[in-house]
């Protein structure tokens, strides 16, 4: 099964995660916290991360610079996950996760990044195709940091239909160009993407199967949430409801999902049953603690009880 070519992620702006948690959150006091801990962090690097840990082979593209990035170096490199590390000269940022234990609610402070210049930008596209190969997958995941033009994945799509590279987007902003094999957004950035407010369930499956029709996307794989997951494609709609667990942190659970759902497909598994391992690994990160992700037992676990 790990004979198939690596996944290769692409993060174009990763980030130093810090999670923590305190009683309540009120203005103006001095909240006394928990010891904190410390992920690297960012979509494709969170790909990656658990693409390891479920067996698989992956090669990460990301930015780093000033101590915040030689720190998120370190942490790659302490998974022992191959990793290609672009310098820039900006900082890498940082992003903070409180949880509140006398509600549990959750509080997520996201930094924007430091801007890149086309120079830094166009060295890290450039380092990810050239790592991947015919026939492989890209995954291009997460925000992109200031200084990068918000049309940078239809770029990058367009480039890799001429390679055969299948490329995988899990990003927010404007409408993508033709010939991607999957995106996997939320509800929110699904909105984004066709530019229009998606007030219900019924909305989200309609401009998901328009994503198709149009040739946006080859597949759409849409993550709601604790309301499941919906998978459309030229041949349909698909949903598949999730587990119920206990939820104790959302952080990383998309990225999760589409760690397992990208792997199974390059192991060349059925798509619906890539799809199945999807919702499980992004449970499975649902069950645990700040920015911590899903293990291989959990997902493997899980996987059986949905196909069930």
């Amino acid at each position: 099964m790990t004979s198939a070519p690596p996944i290769v992620t692409l993060t174009l702006n990763p980030a130093l995660d810090l999670s923590t948690a305190t009683e309540r959150v009120v203005p103006e006091h001095k909240l006394r916290c928990s010891a904190g801990r410390t992920d690297a962090g960012g979509g494709g690097i969170n790909v990656s991360r658990v693409i390891g840990r479920l067996g698989g082979r992956t090669l990460a593209v990301y930015a780093v610079g000033g101590p915040t990035g030689e720190a998120l170096r370190r942490l790659v490199d302490a998974e022992r996950m191959p990793g290609l590390a672009i310098p820039i000269e900006g900082p890498t940022r940082q992003n903070v996760t409180v949880d509140e234990s006398s509600t549990g609610r959750q509080f997520r402070f996201v930094l924007p990044g430091a801007p890149m210049t086309e120079a830094e930008w166009s060295a890290c596209l450039d380092a990810a195709a050239s790592a991947v190969v015919e026939g492989g997958y890209l995954v291009a995941s997460g925000s992109l940091a200031p200084g990068i033009p918000t049309d940078v994945y239809a770029r990058l799509a367009r480039s890799m239909r001429e390679q055969g590279v299948r490329l995988v987007v899990d990003a927010s902003g404007p409408a993508l160009a033709e010939g991607v094999h999957l995106v996997k957004p939320s509800g929110r950035e699904l909105g984004e993407l066709v530019g229009r407010e998606l007030p219900d369930r019924e909305a989200k499956v309609r401009a998901a199967q328009e994503l198709v029709a149009r040739g946006s996307a080859q597949n759409v794989a849409l993550t709601l949430g604790g309301d499941g997951a919906v998978l459309v494609t030229a041949e349909g709609v698909v949903e598949q409801s999730v587990p119920p667990v206990e939820v104790r942190s959302t952080v990383g659970a998309g990225d999760s999902f589409l760690a397992a759902m990208v792997l199974r497909m390059a192991q060349g598994r059925p798509l619906l049953e890539a799809f199945r391992a999807g919702v499980a690994a992004g449970t499975a990160t649902a069950m645990s603690e700040g920015t911590g992700l899903c293990t291989r037992v959990d997902v493997e676990r899980l996987e059986r009880q949905l196909a069930g």
